[in-house]
């Protein structure tokens, strides 16, 4: 049996009402894509019998494949192998192994075992079971050779299912899809969505295979590259040719990397030219050093951080003159400077970063607008200041600062020889 098309059924209330993010849904996507696997539609179906059982019987009339997250619990709302099972004409029976497996997760955990536990230990008749090492619900597929359709059932939380899928529903896909797919995400800083498709429009247009496709993220764009192939070898060829095209474009200035983070790729440049350094930071409170520091190694790079809210903080511990602060105001190209100048000096960090801006939702004049911010990179050899405008809340307008200024600070960073 070899599979085309998928659809994703996630099952669970508490997922249609907006209590519990779906995540399982973005990463089993991701995973199909990879594996070659076409997928058109995803759904949430609350935990009823007739919703869940039409919800299966309308994905499987359109795709090969259907696979269903949550349901698998031991109460009795619980009912998606139940359901499933019906659909596909088979019945559920006792499965000693999984029986086995349950009451010893109990022992090892000390905790009592309720009768309405041994309910997880019924499987679908003929079905493969796929054993869940983190958890109680044990995972299935059911197969109908004649119909030319799977139904694959894995536990609701992502602690459970994503283990489960590495461990063994990845293994019994593998040799399930008539051609492999492989990507590449080229990220790039500095550019936005608009500008890199105007520049790179004719090569998306003129590229069936792989295809180029770019998503915004906050602060960044990427491009993502996908080839197909039935050699997974061959893909990741022609992605690689593809990344160099992209490279060779007027876009290439704006690339940092490929499937790389802009945080990680700042730590490692610093890491790579031995050079340290420190934050100044206003408006955004310390979220660049909370970035920074969320890099495993970071120790090496990073050598400490001042959040300078009030202005008596910019003067007295990282230098700022209080005439500037009189003649330009604390959200100026000047401040902003002598922010990321003094915290370099005072630290003796090799790279300086100062932020000042407005994040509101108050603080605002016609001068000077709620989103106006001033970031500055000091090095040995410069000192930049760019003002920027970021539209959106507070919250918004503090993260987009963080990013830009990690990106400014890499551009920086990696012209120092």
């Amino acid at each position: 049996m070899k599979f085309k098309t998928a659809e994703i059924l996630c099952v669970g209330t508490e997922i249609l009402i907006g209590d519990i993010t779906n995540t399982n849904a973005s990463f089993i996507s991701r995973r199909l894509a990879d594996m070659g696997i076409s997928q058109y539609r995803q759904s949430v179906v609350g935990d009823n019998p007739e919703r869940l059982r039409d919800a299966i019987l309308e994905s499987l009339s359109r795709c090969d494949l259907l696979i269903m997250t949550g349901g698998l619990g031991p109460t009795y709302d619980d009912l998606t192998k139940e359901t499933a099972a019906k659909v596909m004409g088979r019945t559920l029976v006792p499965d000693e192994k999984s029986m086995k497996r349950i009451v010893e997760y109990f022992e090892k955990s000390g905790r009592e075992m309720c009768e309405n536990n041994e309910k997880q230990a019924y499987m679908p008749e003929g079905c493969i079971i796929f054993e869940n090492n983190n958890g109680t619900a044990p995972g299935c597929c059911i197969e109908d050779e004649e119909l030319g359709k799977a139904i694959i059932m894995m536990p609701g939380p992502p602690n459970e299912m994503i283990p489960m899928w590495k461990e063994s529903v990845e293994k019994y896909l593998a040799d399930k899809t008539t051609v492999k797919m492989y990507s590449e995400n080229v990220n790039l800083f500095g550019i936005c969505e608009s500008e890199l498709e105007h520049m790179l429009l004719d090569l998306m247009l003129n590229s069936t295979n792989p295809t180029l496709a770019p998503y915004c993220k906050e602060g960044e764009v990427r491009v993502r590259v996908t080839a197909s192939h039935q050699s997974l070898d061959e893909c990741k060829r022609m992605c690689d040719e593809m990344v160099e095209k992209i490279k060779n474009s007027p876009v290439g200035k704006y690339v940092y990397g490929t499937d790389v983070d802009l945080v990680e790729t700042l730590v490692n440049t610093l890491r790579e030219k031995k050079l340290k350094i420190a934050t100044a930071e206003s408006c955004t409170g310390g979220m660049i050093a909370s970035m920074i520091t969320s890099v495993s190694g970071s120790s090496d790079v990073f050598d400490g951080s001042v959040v300078s809210y009030a202005n008596r903080i910019k003067c007295d511990i990282i230098g700022v003159e209080e005439s500037t602060l009189e003649r330009f105001g604390a959200v100026s190209s000047a401040v902003a400077r002598q922010m990321s100048e003094g915290i370099r000096q005072k630290i003796g960090a090799d790279i300086g970063i100062g932020v000042t801006g407005i994040a509101g939702p108050t603080g605002g004049s016609d001068e000077k607008p709620v989103g106006v911010v001033f970031i500055s990179i000091s090095t040995p050899n410069n000192t930049s200041v760019k003002r920027c405008f970021f539209d959106g809340n507070r919250d918004k307008v503090r993260r987009l600062t963080a990013v830009n200024a990690i990106g400014l600070a890499l551009e920086e960073i990696r012209s120092i020889k």
